[in-house]
């Protein structure tokens, strides 16, 4: 049978984040959206829920692609060959009861859901986020991308290190997958998702004021690649990636396995800088290992 070029694998990234691109290219959104639904923020009066839905079904829509890529992949549709990243190769599930379990996750999608709901109707954001005016700026993207990620590495590192109590509490039940799935993602607890997703979250918001595109495509993509980094194969991108530091599913395998390594998500920068970094080649129950560390702790 015909395969997909290996290369198109790559369009899961620009899909990921279709709605913000699509509703803001030539403004879009003008003629989509009623003039009375993009009022910007006034003190006093309740925000409108647009900018809040449009974000939640941005993450909707990325999870969709996200969802569809791995499906193709896994089934290996597209050229190249599908490796698993740990030898044994990954657990055995089923897609579909896999996939309802990851999207009806309290863990996840509920409170994450719960806390912009919140945060955005109390009108408790700073009033950049409610703008529409300006479309995505991408600098301030990558900037929240990589804050996100290092006070992220800060809290996950402070959940392994602070006490084994503040651990068993927080973060262990995450940490009984040893060989995870990327539908695994927001699979913990409701502690664990408070420390190290929500924290992160609302310190970045508080630090970088953008307006609700810019937000959107954060929002989407850092949703997204959290799930991407926990797949269970290699990504036809992951030789890219790691090369410039950026997250992948190897990288954080070697988190789920060992423990005491690669605290960071989406990059490997804070690993770097903090001497907690082990390249997955040197895992002996990885794929194209090159060593044999075993070594675990919390």
């Amino acid at each position: 049978p015909t395969k997909i070029p290996e290369a198109a694998a790559w369009l899961v990234w620009p899909a990921i984040v279709a709605l913000p691109l699509y509703l803001t290219f030539g403004d879009a959104y003008l003629s989509v959206f009623p003039e009375e639904w993009l009022r910007e923020f006034e003190v006093g009066v309740t925000p409108s829920p647009l900018g809040l839905s449009l974000g939640i079904l941005a993450v909707v829509v990325g999870q969709f692609f996200t969802l569809t890529y791995h499906w193709c992949h896994i089934r290996g549709l597209f050229t190249g060959e599908l490796v698993p990243i740990q030898k044994k190769g990954p657990e055995k599930h089923s897609f579909w009861m896999a996939t309802a379990e990851h999207l009806s996750q309290p863990e996840g999608f509920v409170m994450l859901g719960g806390y912009l709901s919140g945060y955005w109707m109390l009108g408790l954001m700073p009033t950049s986020y409610y703008k529409f005016t300006g479309g995505i700026d991408w600098v301030a993207v990558a900037i929240q991308l990589l804050l996100q990620d290092v006070v992220q590495y800060l809290m996950h590192f402070g959940e392994h290190k602070i006490s084994f109590a503040l651990y068993r509490l927080s973060h262990k039940p995450h940490h009984r997958f040893t060989n995870p799935k990327l539908f695994d993602a927001f699979n913990g607890s409701a502690a664990d998702t408070f420390l190290m997703i929500l924290i992160p979250l609302l310190v970045t918001s508080r630090v970088v004021h953008c307006n609700v595109w810019t937000y959107m495509a954060f929002g989407s993509l850092y949703a997204n690649w959290l799930c991407l980094i926990h797949s269970e194969y290699h990504h036809p991108w992951d030789a890219v990636f790691r090369q410039i530091g950026f997250g992948t599913a190897a990288d954080h395998h070697v988190h789920h396995k060992l423990f005491v390594k690669n605290y960071g998500h989406l990059f490997m920068y804070a690993d770097w800088a903090f001497k907690t970094y082990l390249n997955p080649q040197d895992v002996s129950a990885f794929t194209g290992s090159e060593g044999g560390k075993t070594v675990k702790g919390w």
